[in-house]
């Protein structure tokens, strides 16, 4: 059984350049990813009658969504049958889910997924929180920004910190995860660290953000967009390369839609997106080849790792120690070097990463013979995850 009975397939993906503080225009970057996926593809823009993406505009977001679907809609030309944006969801996933559905029920043949930031040169002069400058604060908010508690990386130090207490997790253990990623991003030259190593002393060195989160545990702040294009089944038989068919996605949420409200700090609404997603499908953790998993904060690795089933709940740190998600380990995870050292647009990164794995086309860190791939988007109160299956 899958979730969508093998009605959605990626058929094509894209990436503009990415890097720090660019200072391009954002459709300048959105266009470039859209024509390196529908080259990607074989298809035209003639072709789109779909555009979704997550989590729509949002003026004043410091370069978080500074394009909509209507505008870029209007900046690449499309005609289209169906679109969709929203920022209500399984946290970015949401609009890959949302164009599976689109071309599962016929609503559209192909749909342009985007992802599309620019936070890197928009906050040039300094990295704000997420309450800043904000005079009224709503909902979980208002109980975190009056403590100065207005960054996520305060939010993911309580998980960080839980994990320590409950498990006896060290900071050498968490220094694996960024290290390692470091180290793939020294295989992909489109890496905003390729060239710069990391060290475990290092690591360990380097200076506090939210105790106990260093700099190398924070994702960095890029500008960039990523594509991926969604076709129906029957449409994505035809085209340039095999299709990665959507097998399942869990969406789940069971607990409360708070960072620091769960009855369980030790984990994220990733818990409970992984439990749906294995109730989607006849595959199970140990067919997976290759991972592409949240990394805004180093600690959402492991748990992402136990809320996927790869590992018991506890044990996703000592997991990565053992060598399971470095180069030639039991599950290669964030390979391209992940948002920690490739840059963060939102876990579409990681899901082009994933999608070329699939493809054969990840060159000198290419997973052998990849052929089924996980991808988990999101950290703290919101999650969805995809499961893709190379045809």
């Amino acid at each position: 059984m899958t979730l969508f009975g093998k009605g959605a397939a990626i058929t094509g993906a894209g990436i503009s350049q990415v890097g720090r503080k660019l200072m391009r225009p954002a459709s300048d970057l959105l266009v470039e990813a859209a024509l390196r996926a529908l080259d990607d593809a074989g298809l035209t823009r003639d072709d789109i009658d779909g555009l979704t993406s997550y989590p729509g505009r949002l003026p004043g977001s410091s370069g978080s969504s500074p394009i909509g679907v209507t505008e870029a809609r209007s900046a690449l030309g499309l005609r289209t049958r169906w679109h969709s944006s929203g920022s209500e969801g399984p946290a970015q996933m949401s609009a890959l889910m949302v164009a599976a559905m689109a071309v599962s029920s016929g609503m559209a043949r192909h749909v342009m997924v985007f992802r599309l930031l620019t936070e890197s040169s928009s906050q040039a002069s300094g990295r704000q929180g997420v309450g800043a400058g904000a005079t009224e604060i709503g909902s979980w908010m208002s109980w975190l920004v009056p403590m100065g508690a207005s960054s996520a990386a305060n939010w993911a130090a309580m998980f960080a910190r839980r994990r320590m207490h409950e498990f006896g997790i060290t900071r050498e253990q968490m220094a694996r995860q960024p290290v390692i990623q470091r180290a793939y991003a020294q295989l992909n030259p489109d890496a905003v660290m390729n060239g710069k190593s990391l060290t475990d002393e290092e690591y360990l060195a380097s200076r506090m953000i939210s105790d106990p989160l260093c700099l190398f545990d924070c994702d960095v702040p890029v500008d960039g967009a990523a594509v991926v294009i969604v076709s129906a089944a029957d449409a994505a038989r035809d085209l340039r390369k095999p299709p990665l068919r959507i097998e399942a996605m869990g969406a789940g949420l069971f607990g409360r839609e708070s960072w620091d409200q769960r009855e369980d700090l030790t984990t994220m609404a990733s818990q409970d997106s992984g439990l749906t997603l294995w109730q989607n499908t006849s595959l199970k953790p140990c067919d997976v080849d290759v991972a592409g998993l949240y990394d805004g904060f180093s600690v959402f690795v492991p748990m992402w790792l136990e809320s996927l089933g790869f590992c018991a709940h506890g044990e996703g740190e000592a997991f990565i120690g053992a060598g399971n998600t470095a180069p030639g380990g039991s599950l290669p995870t964030n390979t391209g070097g992940g948002q920690l050292s490739a840059g963060r647009l939102h876990g579409y990164g990681l899901l082009h990463e994933v999608c070329l794995q699939l493809w054969g086309e990840a060159a000198g860190r290419q997973v052998p013979d990849a052929r089924v791939g996980v991808v988990g988007m999101g950290g703290g109160l919101l999650a969805g995850t995809s499961l893709l299956v190379r045809e």
